[in-house]
């Protein structure tokens, strides 16, 4: 289903696939996955695989919102959209700007690396009540450590851990949400551990 075809659907959650440092004018990221991934591939027995992040664009009654976490210098939106941070690599490293991340639920926002996603969008609901969901879950994602295991999940903590973990936490059913061919989205096991987890104080 496509926008153009939506009829009179007013909700819905579109994912995009979007490869590691797709867009970026300073290559340091992409090198780094590949690096990343010439390793985990030997250490693991397996071919080496393209990389990917996952973008998650919302629409709700008119409304579009982006969902993204993001390096907390040079965010481009306003505080009102900014729902979480947390430190990169090390906590102490965190006092530093420059060494957080942010958690963004930002209406009319944007993916700068957007246009270089792979098989298009991948609608996983148009469900008012799981949109809804995901938008309020997003003040409450963990704020672990980025690219590291603080909470034992088997996976570091990154962008995709965020996205399986909204999904997940909605109700959608994220089975079915897999990377394009050959690719593999590191994190994204770790936000489904994460979601599995029932925390204190809640009936389930």
């Amino acid at each position: 289903m496509t926008e153009a075809s939506d009829g009179g659907v007013r909700a819905w959650a579109d994912l995009y696939w979007i490869p590691l440092g797709a867009g970026s004018r300073v290559p340091v990221v992409r090198w780094n996955g590949l690096v990343f991934e010439a390793i985990s591939a030997t250490m693991q027995g397996r071919p080496r695989c393209d990389l990917y992040h996952a973008g998650l664009v919302l629409h709700l009654d008119g409304d579009r919102y982006v969902i993204e976490m993001a390096p907390a210098w040079g965010s481009g939106s306003a505080a009102a959209d900014i729902v979480g941070t947390g430190p990169v690599a090390f906590r102490w490293l965190g006092r530093s700007r420059i060494f957080r991340y942010q958690v963004r639920c930002w209406r009319d926002g944007v993916i700068p690396d957007l246009a270089f996603a792979v098989d298009g969008p991948r609608r996983v609901t148009t469900q008012r009540e799981q949109v809804r969901r995901i938008l309020d879950l997003a003040p409450q994602v963990p704020m672990a450590t980025w690219g590291r295991d603080e909470l034992r999940t088997g996976d570091m903590r990154n962008s995709n851990s965020l996205v399986a973990w909204l999904l997940a936490r909605s109700g959608i059913d994220v089975g079915a949400v897999v990377p394009p061919v050959r690719g593999r989205a590191p994190g994204w096991s770790a936000g489904l551990v994460l979601a599995a987890r029932v925390t204190p104080g809640e009936a389930g």
